[in-house]
């Protein structure tokens, strides 16, 4: 038995009991404390045995049933210890495996790590520790969670709008499963790669639909078209007046809608800008041909855009659209109408401007299409007023033509004229006896004379010039060139002869001139006279004619020999007629504009100088053209 039967029984003192602490060794003031607190109820137990008379067997058996009892006691606590241990031990080892879990999910680089000492630390501080990481690396992976879960809700939404398996998508969307075994930060990085390629595609997808969107917008508007009704066929969530909580819609098959919608509206817009064109050519020319005014051409200006093809892309609204074609197509055919009522006034229109293009090149104009025969065939009934009005257009665009290549010519044929014209004032003014005269209108009469001597010097030159050049114009064109119904070259070489002429006359002049002076000094020396000569029997006519030169002004004697012309002296016996006549107009053009060979070239431009008075001096300017 032990300590306490021994002393219950036999009066022995009992041994301090010494309990377990609480860390399972013996000692300490608190076993003390129990032992003097049993030792007290043992004293007092003995003391009431003693009393009672309790036999040994007695007591011994309730010492016995004391231990158990003890026994039982310290058995259930030790039980409790060890199913306490047992269980921190269980919770330890959950929490180690939880903790591998999420660290294996969450990735070992970015997971901090229980980090204990089983030998220096209880169970307790252990089960306390990994508690704590097990709460981090629970939140951790919370968090990953959810970003997996946004990032993943995410690509479902783009991946469905991209699919097109829905016209829309929810505000709360549920997100589709996904590993929650591999929340690595690798893996998130994976999802937001594909997340990032997915919003790329997505905005690529959403630029590519507006544009879309916009060129049918474009298209319906110059067509006239209902641009809602006709994006409502593709997909209701297109246009502006949709449900602004709904996405656009950017599936391959609202992009190929789009596509086919976009090709259809190009393809009709090519189609009645064609039809549009064949409408407004015929309304332009009609416009032309009946000069209408503005403000019938006004509400068709936006219509004439389709002929510039620079700017069919920038048409207005709604000028494509079948009201306007409709519109146009009945312009054209009112005009049309009101044509065939003003057929003969245009036609004489034509006609007349046809005349003025010939009369400017001194050429007659085809007299097949003359107003009184036109008139006359279209109240016939024989030809048609479009026909003939095409006949005359089809006139017109020759002469306009043969206008512009004859234009260097009819210049040249101009200075050449004006030249004449100067050669012809010169003649006059040499005839003027009061050209000497001082005065403001005589100084500048003598400028132009001197001017005028330099433009005639040039006129040879001219008509060579002409003459090649027209002969040029004749081989290239393999016909002649006609002014005023004469061949050109034919009237120059005339005129070129008759110049020719005229010179040859000066010539004699300048020699019986000669002769004449000559004569006129033998006659003054008495000495060389002999009776029964020549020079005596011719010796009245030849005083006669010494007195005339004698008693002419000196001006005109000093001018003679230089201007070729005695300038209004009696006729002499030792000059012909013709050399009388030529000296009248000693001018090189003076016989051919008198002759009538010039008459065809009488719609020279005009000449402004100052006329020379017959009474007294005259003068003017020189066309600074023909100095050139």
């Amino acid at each position: 038995m032990g300590e306490v039967a021994a002393e219950l029984l036999y009066g022995m003192p009992a041994m301090p009991l010494s309990w377990p602490g609480p860390d399972g060794i013996s000692g300490g003031g608190g076993g003390a404390e129990a032992a003097g607190g049993c030792g007290a109820l043992l004293a007092e137990l003995r003391q009431l045995w003693g009393e009672i008379g309790k036999s040994r067997e007695e007591r011994e058996r309730t010492v016995r049933e004391l231990e158990m009892e003890c026994m039982r006691v310290y058995r259930r606590k030790v039980d409790e210890a060890t199913a306490e241990r047992a269980s921190l031990h269980q919770s330890l080892a959950a929490g180690e495996a939880e903790i591998a879990a999420l660290t294996a999910a969450l990735g070992a680089d970015s997971s901090p790590q229980l980090k204990v000492n089983k030998w220096t630390m209880s169970l307790n501080d252990r089960v306390s520790a990994a508690t704590n990481l097990l709460e981090e690396l629970r939140a951790m992976k919370a968090e990953r969670s959810k970003q997996f879960t946004a990032i993943r809700s995410e690509i479902d939404k783009i991946s469905t709008e991209i699919s097109g398996r829905s016209y829309g998508y929810d505000n709360s969307p549920r997100a589709s499963e996904f590993d929650e075994h591999d929340l690595t930060i690798r893996r998130l990085n994976e999802y937001r790669a594909r997340l990032s390629s997915l919003q790329k595609e997505k905005s690529d997808r959403l630029h590519r639909v507006l544009e879309h969107v916009t060129e049918v917008h474009s298209l319906c508007d110059v067509l006239g078209e209902d641009f809602i009704a006709i994006v409502n066929e593709v997909h209701p969530g297109l246009h502006e007046t949709a449900d602004p909580g709904k996405p656009t819609s950017i599936s391959d098959s609202t992009l190929a809608s789009l596509s086919q919608v976009v090709a259809m509206l190009t393809s009709e817009k090519t189609k009645r800008a064609a039809m549009l064109r064949e409408a407004v050519v015929p309304l332009v020319e009609l416009w032309d041909l009946m000069d209408s005014p503005e403000e019938e051409r006004r509400s068709f200006r936006k219509a004439t855009a389709v002929l510039r093809p620079a700017r069919e892309e920038a048409l207005s609204s709604g000028v494509l659209s079948i009201a306007t074609i409709k519109k146009t197509e009945e312009e054209v055919e009112r005009l049309t109408r009101l044509k065939a009522g003003r057929m003969k006034e245009l036609v004489l229109k034509r006609r007349l401007e046809l005349e003025s293009i010939c009369r400017s090149m001194h050429v007659e104009p085809d007299t097949s299409t003359v107003p009184e025969k036109s008139i006359a065939l279209i109240d016939s009934g024989l030809v048609n007023p479009s026909e003939l009005m095409a006949s005359i257009d089809e006139q017109i665009a020759k002469a306009k033509e043969e206008q512009q290549s004859r234009k260097e010519i009819m210049d040249k044929i101009n200075k050449w004229l004006l030249a004449c014209e100067e050669e012809k004032w010169l003649e006059e003014y040499n005839l003027d006896e009061n050209r000497f005269n001082t005065g403001r209108i005589a100084r500048l009469n003598l400028k132009r004379a001197e001017k005028a001597r330099l433009i005639i010097n040039k006129i040879p030159a001219m008509i060579d010039n002409l003459m090649s050049r027209t002969l040029v114009w004749e081989t290239e064109r393999n016909k002649p060139f006609l002014y005023d119904g004469a061949r050109l070259v034919a009237v120059l070489e005339e005129h070129k002869q008759a110049r020719l002429r005229q010179e040859e006359e000066r010539r004699r002049l300048r020699e019986q001139k000669k002769l004449r002076t000559l004569f006129s000094e033998k006659e003054a020396m008495p000495h060389l006279k002999r009776p029964g000569s020549s020079f005596g029997r011719a010796t009245e006519p030849c005083n006669m004619s010494r007195k005339r030169v004698d008693a002419a002004p000196p001006s005109v004697r000093s001018s003679s020999g230089s201007s070729g012309s005695s300038g209004g002296g009696a006729a002499d016996p030792f000059r012909p007629r013709s050399s009388a006549a030529a000296g009248s107009g000693a001018g090189h053009c003076g016989e051919f504009f008198r002759s009538g060979g010039a008459k065809r070239l009488s719609a020279a431009a005009p000449f402004n100088y100052v006329a020379v008075s017959k009474g007294g001096g005259g003068g003017g300017g020189l066309s600074s053209s023909m100095m050139s």
